[in-house]
């Protein structure tokens, strides 16, 4: 008959109730983790590492999921250490007055980044605030005189497009400092959608008009 060998064993509870210390070289196992301890005759239980943690290896296959285990991107080493919460991403704006990067943002919870797009913003009344985008749209009724706020300091540049729908219906007057090609405004029609571009560098003293279509559906 073969012989067999074993060594001390028992629950991890029982050996930390009896936190017995180990003889040097002797070994102890706790039967409900699969946790050995080697002992060096001098530390109790309770204070001596475990020489094997099934719990500190990472075992994987297609069907497994990692729970439970950080990785730290200094060394690549796995630990049982979980985050209490999302990881912290700084970001920071590009300041166009300034021409440099604002305070940093921190997001704490999750974040989806998408494709940067512009949003056409509706005018409710007669002025283009800059601060609420770049694209704008606006259907003239009765006469009207556009005006511009929030524009970037001079040396910086604000710049917008305006869609217009009506835009001959009525007298509309552009805001201040507009300048067309060959000094001429364009006639906006009556019943139709005009497409304008501006822009200006100088805070928007002088800005530059742009017809980009005329009557379009």
């Amino acid at each position: 008959m073969a012989s067999i060998i074993q060594i001390r064993r028992d629950t991890a509870s029982n050996w930390t109730t009896a936190n017995p210390i180990l003889a040097l070289g002797e070994m102890g196992a706790e039967t409900d983790t699969s946790k050995i301890k080697i002992g060096d005759g001098v530390t109790a239980w309770t204070s001596v590492p475990y020489l094997i943690d099934a719990g500190g290896y990472l075992t994987a296959t297609s069907t497994n999921t990692l729970t439970n285990k950080t990785i730290s991107y200094a060394d690549n080493t796995l630990t049982g250490v979980v985050p209490t919460s999302a990881i912290g991403v700084s970001v920071q704006a590009y300041d166009a007055d300034t021409a440099k990067l604002d305070v940093a943002q921190t997001f704490t919870t999750a974040q989806t980044m998408t494709a940067l797009k512009e949003t056409k913003v509706a005018m409710g009344a007669n002025n283009i605030d800059l601060s609420a985008g770049n694209y704008f749209t606006y259907t003239l009724s009765g006469a009207q005189t556009l005006t511009v706020s929030n524009v970037a300091s001079s040396g910086s540049v604000s710049a917008f497009v305006l869609e217009v729908t009506n835009g001959g219906s009525a007298a509309l007057t552009f805001f201040s400092g507009v300048t067309w090609a060959a000094a001429t405004p364009p006639t906006l029609t009556a019943a139709g959608v005009d497409t304008l571009a501006f822009f200006t560098t100088d805070g928007g003293t002088t800005w530059r008009g742009f017809v980009l279509g005329l009557g379009m559906a």
